[in-house]
């Protein structure tokens, strides 16, 4: 469980409607993998609500993974739409989630529209890159 304070006590910030500690929380401290494309996305998406950019490295692939992450503590990451998936099931090796991340910054809305790209790497879905829509 990253240690930021910021981890949330009631539903996880993915939108599944199941408590933080049942859903992503699981993933980001270690006790469960993503299954799906779709699952590591979603708790991509949660790591940045929660401020955990060790999990964000520890999930991207190894060819695309930036040295560091800084987050923007300014940032509050408000909701998750997953508008479209493709591949990325249990047996797949590559998929892409197409997804608006809703965002507030300084009383600003914002919209990170994306289509992500994720494959297996030593048999768990990592990121790999994406690109934006808007």
């Amino acid at each position: 469980m990253p240690e930021t304070g910021r981890v949330p006590t009631t539903l996880c910030p993915c939108g599944s409607g199941l408590p933080y500690a049942d859903c992503c929380g699981r993933l980001h401290d270690g006790t469960a993998t993503a299954a799906t494309a779709e699952q590591l996305m979603r708790s991509r998406y949660s790591a940045f609500a929660v401020g955990d950019p060790a999990y964000l490295l520890r999930t991207w692939h190894s060819s695309t993974r930036p040295g560091a992450i800084d987050l923007d503590p300014r940032i509050r990451w408000i909701g998750l739409e997953v508008l479209r998936t493709t591949g990325g099931g249990l047996l797949a090796t590559v998929g892409t989630v197409e997804f608006r991340a809703h965002s507030v910054v300084d009383r600003a809305a914002g919209t990170q529209h994306e289509e992500s790209r994720f494959v297996r790497e030593d048999g768990q879905w990592r990121y790999l890159d994406g690109d934006p829509l808007d």
